[in-house]
């Protein structure tokens, strides 16, 4: 009955702005961090490796390059977290955003000694340089 007061087109705007009105809301908040940028105050870090290799300092690419931390939960035990990749041509590996603290860093590749090492990370965006060495000779 008192539909019957309202026009089809006037019906039709009602739906449309009932439709609409939720997405409204759903639009970025004005202080939030635009995409591939860190906010300094999050308890992540973006972290870049670059491997070389040698007294010249050489870019080793395909070298694998392992993550280890821990990511602390406040409910269950804490979970033990690996990440495997790889260094590109220029032997620079991007780290997907991890949790600040302390990250083993181990490095193989081949013709290459094996490197490991704990570092502690604490900044929004961190940079890890990694020098290889040639193995010891066999005789």
């Amino acid at each position: 009955m008192c539909a019957s007061n309202f026009s089809g087109k006037t019906l039709s705007q009602l739906c449309v702005l009932a439709l609409l009105f939720p997405l409204m809301g759903s639009g970025q908040d004005k202080n939030s961090a635009p995409p591939g940028k860190t906010d300094p105050g999050s308890n992540t870090v973006r972290l870049t490796i670059v491997v070389t290799g040698g007294d010249a300092k050489k870019p080793v690419d395909s070298a694998s390059v392992y993550v280890k931390f821990v990511e602390e939960r406040k409910l269950t035990k804490d979970k033990k977290i690996e990440m495997n990749l790889k260094t590109n041509l220029s032997g620079v590996c991007h780290v997907p955003e991890i949790p600040r603290g302390k990250v083993l860093i181990q490095v193989i590749a081949p013709g290459w000694k094996t490197f490991g090492e704990y570092y502690e990370v604490n900044q929004a965006e961190q940079a890890i340089n990694i020098t290889l060495s040639h193995p010891p000779k066999w005789y």
